[in-house]
């Protein structure tokens, strides 16, 4: 007769060999004391990101109206994007009118605030959220993501060990509790990326589940709802777009990250199972937006859109559900969608994004298609944004 296992004590042991392994696979990854970095870009790429043709990069170097870059010995140059930043402002200082390379905010625009969420994990909302903030950081916006999910993939993808470096202390938990909580300003993290911040999520982000109820009952002040909103007026002066990774569930954190949000992008993978999923994900969102907007809460948004998530165009079934949800909800449903890509998921093997790893790291064709889907995914979201700005 086999021995009962004691599940307290296997979860235990099996959460220990599994954070051992992941440090080893970081430490496999990165230098021990080292931080991520972010590559070098191309001059197509470069050209592509600034919103000018590669031949008019060119002459800018030509008539030494912008710096020098690295040069390789061949003569291609590379743009780091610090560089980026540096060629941008200078092409906005020379333009004939604002706003045509800085296209963030004005003198009266309000910071976006964008929450991409659904019920059901495995949807695609830290790839989402992620590779839109990253995208929106690279064509020159002040970007801050925020990850509220406890289970900090978001975080990790940044470099960070959760369960190490935030355990206790550092993560957007320490903003929002109840008790002392900390100024904003003073949990951001500046990544890599040029141009775009993280408030790190973490396990301790649970505590705010349990805590909520005994706050309620104590009407302990601003509620729930309101404190995430309240946490970010410190800091939101310093970014165009804020983009909140929520969990994969519809407790407080998400209701205080919709109640400060301007934007919800709602990611949707194309099966009828993930659609009825969805279905039950807005029936209970609706119901709990009733309860908080009787309380108080603001509840007027720029936009909502439904993004297609790890779409294969060539699947019959697939391309039934997107037709149904395009019947449905119209316009609501994004226009381009996320295809599915074994370059995505390749990058996140080594914790990076398509926007960090080599081209050449891939099949040329897998690696473009990706990149190009992404990209028309994000240029959505980010003419969205423009259009709530009134442009």
């Amino acid at each position: 007769m086999s021995k009962p296992i004691h599940i307290n004590s296997r979860i235990r042991e099996n959460a220990e060999s599994l954070a051992s392994a992941l440090e080893h696979h970081m430490l496999k990854s990165f230098a021990p004391d080292a931080r991520k970095e972010l590559r070098l870009f191309s001059a197509g790429e470069a050209a592509d990101l600034l919103n000018i043709s590669a031949s008019f990069l060119r002459k800018l170097h030509f008539e030494n109206r912008i710096p020098d870059v690295h040069t390789t010995p061949g003569g291609r140059r590379h743009y780091s994007a610090a560089d980026l930043t540096i060629i941008r402002k200078m092409l906005e200082d020379n333009a004939k009118s604002p706003g045509a390379y800085l296209k963030g905010r004005r003198e009266g625009d309000k910071v976006q605030v964008l929450s991409f969420l659904n019920f059901k994990g495995g949807s695609g909302k830290t790839t989402s959220s992620i590779h839109t903030a990253q995208r929106l950081a690279l064509k020159g916006y002040r970007v801050l993501a925020v990850d509220i999910d406890p289970q900090a993939s978001l975080t990790t993808l940044f470099g960070y060990q959760p369960e190490v470096d935030f355990l206790h202390s550092g993560s957007i938990y320490d903003a929002i509790r109840y008790e002392d909580p900390l100024p904003f300003s003073q949990i951001i993290q500046q990544t890599y990326f040029t141009g775009l911040d993280l408030a790190p999520g973490g396990l301790i982000l649970q505590e705010f589940e349990h805590e909520t109820p005994t706050a309620l009952r104590n009407n302990i002040q601003p509620p729930f709802y309101a404190r995430m909103a309240a946490a970010l007026q410190e800091v939101e002066a310093d970014y165009d777009v804020i983009i909140f990774d929520c969990p994969p569930q519809l407790g407080y954190l998400t209701m205080s990250a919709l109640c400060a949000s301007t934007g919800v992008l709602i990611t949707v993978v194309p099966n009828m199972l993930d659609v009825a999923s969805m279905s039950q994900f807005l029936q209970m969102s609706a119901d709990l937006l009733d309860v908080v907007s009787g309380a108080g809460a603001r509840m007027e948004f720029d936009f909502l859109r439904f993004l297609i998530n790890r779409y294969e165009p060539s699947d019959g079934p697939q391309q039934q559900v997107v037709a149904f949800l395009r019947q449905l909800f119209g316009e609501e449903v994004m226009t381009n969608a996320m295809l599915k890509s074994t370059a995505i998921s390749d990058a996140g093997l080594t914790q990076q994004t398509i926007y960090e790893v080599e081209r050449s790291a891939f099949h040329r064709n897998t690696y473009d298609r990706a990149v190009d889907s992404l990209n028309a995914v994000n240029d959505e979201v980010e003419a969205l944004m423009q259009k709530a700005w009134g442009r």
